[in-house]
């Protein structure tokens, strides 16, 4: 997991500082933050084709770019095209492998983060996918508030949720998300996040978060290490998921 810098670019020094740690770390499965590369889209009010058709170039580039880290597998998301907005498309690369996992279909709309404006799923479902030998569902940034769709992951047999985020400085509910969407499901939950002001002045809260099965902390990144790696055990989460509160009837 890890903290992307704000405004990344996929190629130039920052860039390959990044690649050069993942690739000291050497992780079999690399969680980034939510749409990770170039401006944040959805800080303006107004839907503007040409910046969106912007980012989802910088996002195509940025396949290349993660690809070419050599990690088994990549969870990520992406802007696509979709009508007359963007969805935001959650995907896992594997050894070059693209697989769709999901469409984001919560959207907040405030200062910073018009998503209602930009962006609308082309595709229903949370759906469970077997990635880098784990199986995992994917909750994007604000959909980890609703814990609802985390115990429906643990009860259709995920053992990890990946949570990519584009979130503000106030970190304080996204742990309390975490550490709630781990308990209902039984699963790892681990989220990465934007960090850093942007050119315009939007702050990101940085702070990527791993949660064990039973909900208690794992790990957390910090101001001197930015990418973190744990180890997760699917039988853990398998046996969690008979425990309290999981095998409560709905």
């Amino acid at each position: 997991m890890m903290e992307g810098p704000a405004d990344l670019e996929p190629k130039g020094a920052t860039w390959e500082g990044i690649a050069e740690r993942i690739g000291e770390l050497a992780p079999d499965l690399l969680v980034t933050s939510e749409m990770p590369f170039g401006p944040w889209v959805a800080a303006d009010p107004q839907y503007d084709a040409d910046r969106a058709a912007a980012s989802v170039r910088i996002h195509e580039a940025g396949l290349d770019a993660l690809a070419a880290l050599g990690v088994p597998a990549v969870v990520s998301s992406r802007p696509v095209h979709a009508g007359g907005r963007l969805a935001n498309e959650a995907f896992a690369l594997q050894d070059g492998r693209y697989t769709r996992l999901h469409h984001k279909q919560y959207f907040p709309e405030e200062p910073g983060y018009f998503e209602a404006t930009w962006f609308h799923a082309a595709m229903d479902g949370f759906e469970v996918f077997e990635v880098g030998g784990i199986r995992l569902g994917v909750q994007l940034c604000t959909e980890l508030m609703f814990n609802e769709r985390s115990r429906a992951y643990g009860r259709a047999g995920a053992e990890l949720i990946v949570a990519p985020r584009a979130s503000s400085a106030s970190t304080r509910r996204w742990l309390t998300a975490g550490a709630m969407a781990a308990l209902v499901s039984g699963c790892y939950v681990v989220s990465s996040n934007r960090a850093g002001r942007t050119a315009a002045g939007q702050v990101f809260g940085g702070t990527a978060f791993a949660f064990q099965p039973d909900g208690e902390p794992l790990a957390q990144t910090s101001d001197t290490e930015s990418i973190v790696v744990i180890e997760v055990d699917p039988a853990r989460a398998r046996a969690q998921q008979s425990q309290y509160p999981c095998y409560v009837r709905e």
